[in-house]
């Protein structure tokens, strides 16, 4: 068989799978830290959680940039690279992501631009817009799209905090492109001063309810060891990371019940 050939069947196989398990190959996953937690983090505050719900971005007040890098089951065409910055800009907080996946035969670039905002004590909101231009070789051609997503953070004390995000939630009659419409709500709760713990469910139009969860623990003073499960293919991950002065580094692991592990790694600067 033919690298071609082979790289042709490893692609379908991945879009198959992503579509009959209610994972997204439209939206970019952000962050190695997220990815340890098996991306249980719309209600997290967090850099790169902050593109998984911008209601995140409420709570920065400095400049922040970051990359990083997913290598999906050992293959490099199927590599996707990742750039983000945030910037406050008085009582709100911009952040920009954009993303890469694919080869010179296929590939798909994602972008986004996004606000966020404390509304209160307990309360912050955030919205993005999201444009992704595909380009393929052959009969199949280019495409581009425009969204929006949204979403909000309640922090309801005790250490417990609450998250809603939505992507695409357009009505299907507007609806008239391949990209679906998906809700994520999650909570989490510190159970101590180390230890992060959190559940998260996910539904999409055309797909089944996907369960997670994930934990976050500072075993050592900035050291951190993180764990999770998506009942997404049976994916187990786990992660660590860990702070130099003003860079955090970060790592990840996650397993498919078919096609193997998928490893990630970022970097995240505090500039200013």
């Amino acid at each position: 068989m033919s690298s071609l050939l082979k790289l042709s069947v490893s692609v379908s196989y991945l879009f198959l799978s992503l579509a009959a398990s209610a994972g997204d190959p439209y939206r970019p996953p952000a962050g190695a830290g997220e990815a340890g937690m098996g991306y249980v983090c719309i209600m997290n505050k967090g850099f790169w959680s902050s593109f998984h719900n911008q209601a995140s971005l409420g709570t920065f007040n400095s400049v922040t940039a970051g990359f990083g890098y997913e290598n999906s089951f050992g293959i490099r065409e199927l590599g996707r690279s990742v750039l983000a910055m945030t910037y406050p800009a008085g009582k709100t907080t911009i952040g920009t992501i954009v993303s890469h996946f694919g080869y010179s035969d296929f590939s798909r670039v994602s972008t986004g631009l996004g606000c966020g905002m404390q509304l209160t004590e307990k309360l912050s909101a955030g919205v993005q817009i999201d444009y992704f231009s595909e380009r393929s070789s052959g009969e199949y051609g280019n495409s581009n799209t425009v969204t929006f997503e949204t979403g909000i953070i309640v922090n309801a004390g005790n250490d417990i905090s609450f998250g809603i995000h939505l992507f695409n939630p357009l009505p299907r009659s507007v609806r008239k492109t391949y990209l679906p419409a998906i809700i994520r709500a999650g909570a989490a709760k510190y159970l101590g001063e180390d230890l992060l713990a959190g559940v998260e469910l996910e539904m999409r139009t055309g797909g089944t309810v996907v369960f997670k969860t994930g934990f976050e623990y500072e075993t050592a003073e900035r050291f951190w060891l993180r764990g999770g499960f998506s009942t997404a293919n049976n994916s187990f991950s786990f992660g660590i990371g860990y702070l130099v002065k003003f860079v955090q580094l970060d790592l990840a692991f996650a397993t498919h019940d078919r096609l193997g592990i998928t490893s990630t790694a970022s970097m995240i600067f505090k500039i200013k």
